[in-house]
């Protein structure tokens, strides 16, 4: 079995993830143009401090990495760290290892030591957008339902656009990615 230690060797960066992309990329850019990085927290300080490594396990057609993985991207690129990227569905072993109420939802974020040990993990939302996300997908009528399918599209999208234009929503991860990066650090 694979460590992380060799995902992280195995993967590619973030960067050219991102620059290859099919789905979602134009979203995705527009996030990683708009977003900044606030520098008077301390945070990217710790960062340049701990260098820890960030594996990312995503999917461009995933809606909460086109809103995640431009942010991180970011906050790696002001700390000068090294992010790279891996593809949930190319090798599920790894996803596995980090279910999300039993499930395998993305983007996780993997924070990995000097030495490659797992110091901390954050993903796939930050708590203000799962609320937002839940109380949402309780509006739609019932899958059996025939206008479901049609129903969770139009969410879906409705959502895919708020993340791409609300700049709370983008703070949000920001927030808390940092909150419990903070705290597997120290």
């Amino acid at each position: 079995m694979k460590t992380e230690q060799q995902y992280f060797n195995d993967a590619i960066s973030i960067q050219q993830y991102m620059d290859h992309m099919t789905t979602l990329k134009e979203e995705s850019f527009r996030i990683y143009d708009g977003f900044e990085v606030p520098l008077n927290d301390g945070f990217i300080e710790l960062l340049k401090n701990k260098q820890p490594k960030i594996l990312t396990i995503t999917e461009d057609w995933c809606g909460d990495a086109m809103l995640n993985n431009p942010i991180i991207r970011r906050v790696a690129e002001a700390a000068e760290l090294d992010m790279r990227a891996v593809l949930r569905d190319a090798d599920t072993d790894l996803i596995d290892r980090y279910l999300t109420n039993g499930g395998r939802a993305i983007p996780v974020y993997i924070l990995l030591d000097d030495a490659g040990q797992v110091v901390g993990k954050w993903g796939p939302r930050a708590p203000e957008l799962q609320e937002l996300v839940v109380s949402k997908r309780a509006t739609l009528p019932d899958k059996e339902d025939p206008t479901f399918e049609d129903a969770q599209k139009a969410l879906y999208a409705e959502i895919r656009e708020e993340n791409m234009t609300n700049k709370s929503y983008w703070k949000y991860v920001y927030e808390d990615f940092k909150k419990k990066v903070i705290a597997a650090l120290q």
